[in-house]
């Protein structure tokens, strides 16, 4: 189970690119902001030349992390779009709003009376409020809580109620045309294993064969039990595309290919075909694997199944938020950030409660706070940049991080991100002798390439680094070379001496 977390985890981090609608500047510089010199330092400005990249692509701003002016600032107040940075506007405000301890709790409902044998002469009802954690290991947790407190058989339905979330219906593949991609899984109040599954292949070179299983598995949803194993001469290349797998039928996955005996055990993650029947068919094969047993059917209601005011029988808690964060930053999870993101509007209540709009509507009155993210520095849409419309200043999402630092939860925050040269999505920037000295979220996108996170220096001072380069031919080594020489450059800026050093134009140091 852990192993299928991890995996699905990672799967969702990996966002196929699409283009970049050009980026427009901001009207003006917000009020108060420091007169800028015009240039770039020569290590940045050689970077580019070497990428083929123009100054005009990039958005930058350096500044300490405990506050006080920026030590480089270029084109700080141009709208970019930040691609995956957009979480840390999440992160934050749900810091913010919630705190790092909340956690969010799934209601458990019995609609009939419960006898001394077990047996439940009515309905369950399961009631969600956004959980984004309720992976296949906490699912088995909560079926067992079930279970231990004395339910094992249901004689009516298994009611799933993911009425709290009011979003509207979309294409799974409308944004990229990726609709088997986890990435694309749409928002749900009672989100189970983010309605993905993973198609799992292990060699058995004696039989020449791969055995295949599914986790975890959906009732009613068939797979083969083995593929054909290639010659071991041939090579593994792209394997998904070798076992000519069809992904249309919601009860069958089917597999024609075979798979390369080199290609050594293999995982898919995969989003589920049939996302309106995912959570049935999840709980109905959990719920039986338990032992338990269902007279009824297992249904989905997007209309409330709960009285106003009902107590519920049982709640099931989610991680703490700050856990839930580190999944989400680490391995730049889109579902757990939109999760996040309508958490914020469905807490702030009343009629809106649980809409994109309200979520929007929060998140940016806590922006409003904070100094240089004000009218025209960000534009919100989910709150994951999984989006062509997001955008933010270099400006507004440094100052986000400087009053992260000095807040009370700046331990959480900082420790959500991956550490620069060794892990999850950042393993392959800051290496070498910056490895381990930043904490970074990254964010990529076709022509979209950024940085965001605090920088160790050689000094000890810290840094807030926020560097975001929009536009064509950023892609791969090159871009990341820029955003490396940021880095390099960063390390080794002096520590500020006064307010005179600290009032000096931020365009060099």
């Amino acid at each position: 189970m852990l192993r299928l977390t991890l995996n699905l985890l990672l799967a969702l981090s990996l966002c196929a690119g699409f283009p970049v609608v050009p980026a427009r500047a901001a009207a003006a510089s917000s009020a108060g902001a420091t007169p800028l010199r015009p240039g770039l330092p020569e290590p940045i400005r050689a970077a580019l030349v070497r990428a083929h990249l123009d100054p005009q692509q990039l958005a930058l701003w350096v500044a300490p992390a405990e506050g006080g002016p920026p030590r480089l600032a270029h084109q700080p107040d141009r709208l970019v779009n930040p691609a995956s940075l957009m979480k840390l506007v999440t992160s934050t405000a749900a810091l913010e709003r919630l705190g790092p301890t909340f956690t969010w709790t799934t209601g458990i409902y019995l609609d009939g009376k419960l006898g001394a044998d077990g047996v439940l002469d009515g309905s369950l009802i399961v009631q969600g409020h956004g959980d984004p954690k309720l992976v296949p290991e906490q699912l088995d947790r909560l079926l067992k809580q079930i279970r231990d407190r004395g339910v094992l058989r249901i004689r009516g339905d298994v009611v799933l109620d993911s009425s709290a979330f009011r979003i509207p219906g979309i294409d799974p593949g409308a944004f990229d045309g990726e609709r088997f991609r986890p990435y694309n899984v749409r928002p749900d109040a009672l989100m189970l294993n983010w309605k993905a599954v993973t198609l799992m292949l292990r060699p058995e070179p004696e039989q020449r064969r791969a055995r295949v299983w599914l986790e975890p598995p959906l009732a009613g949803v068939h797979v083969p039990a083995s593929v054909p194993l290639t010659p071991g001469d041939a090579g593994c290349g792209d394997w998904r595309e070798q076992l000519k797998a069809d992904l249309s039928d919601p009860s069958r996955i089917r597999l024609t290919g075979s798979l390369a005996v080199r290609c050594g055990e293999k995982s898919w993650p995969i989003a589920y075909t049939d996302p309106a029947s995912y959570n049935a068919r999840a709980f109905e094969a959990a719920w039986k694997a338990l032992g338990g047993q269902i007279d009824g059917r297992v249904r989905v209601s997007l209309t409330p199944a709960v009285p106003d005011g009902r107590t519920p029988w049982l709640e099931f808690s989610s991680p703490p938020l700050a856990d839930v964060l580190r999944d989400m930053n680490k391995f730049s999870n889109n579902v757990i950030a939109h999760q996040v993101f309508l958490t914020l509007g469905l807490m702030q209540g009343g009629p809106e409660a649980g809409t994109w709009e309200a979520a929007r509507q929060v998140v940016t009155d806590v922006m409003r706070q904070r100094p240089g993210c004000g009218d025209g520095q960000l534009v919100l849409r989910g709150g994951s940049g999984l989006s062509r419309e997001e955008r933010v200043t270099a400006r507004c999402l440094g100052q986000i991080l400087q009053g992260g630092w000095v807040s009370p939860w700046m331990p959480e925050l900082v420790s959500s991100l991956p550490l620069s040269g060794i892990e999850a999505t950042a393993r392959r920037t800051g290496g070498g002798p910056l490895s381990g000295r930043a904490h970074l979220k990254t964010g990529s996108l076709n022509e979209v390439s950024a940085i965001a996170g605090y920088l160790h220096g050689s000094r000890g001072q810290r840094w807030v680094i926020v560097a975001i380069l929009n536009g064509a031919q950023v892609h791969g080594d090159d871009a990341r070379s820029v955003l490396e020489a940021v880095l390099r450059w960063t390390a080794e800026l002096p520590t500020p001496a006064g307010p005179a050093q600290a009032a000096e134009p931020a365009s060099a140091p």
